[in-house]
């Protein structure tokens, strides 16, 4: 029997990559409207005040179908995160 010792970190980004390359081989796309821990993570954010932070300022946009359900549109969001983007030379 073989252990393979991993990071939470690096756990997480191997978990993320596999589930795009499946969605990716059975052309599966991504939800308009996700909910607060997925936006948090595409964001990279731990932190429930950032987001909300950014919902606040308009930075993101959201929907608010019930009193206590928020979901982010998974558009904005990529926006956001290319508009912040660095390029490199």
């Amino acid at each position: 029997m073989n252990v393979i010792v991993m990071e939470d970190e690096a756990f997480y980004a191997l978990i993320e990559e596999v589930v795009s390359r499946i969605k990716e081989q059975h052309n599966i796309k991504e939800d308009k409207w996700i909910s607060s821990v997925e936006a948090m993570n595409k964001l990279r954010i731990k932190s429930k005040t950032t987001l909300q932070k950014l919902r606040d300022e308009g930075r993101i946009r959201f929907s608010q179908p019930d009193k206590k359900i928020i979901l982010y549109d998974t558009d904005s969001i990529n926006e956001y995160l290319s508009k912040h983007s660095k390029e490199t030379f």
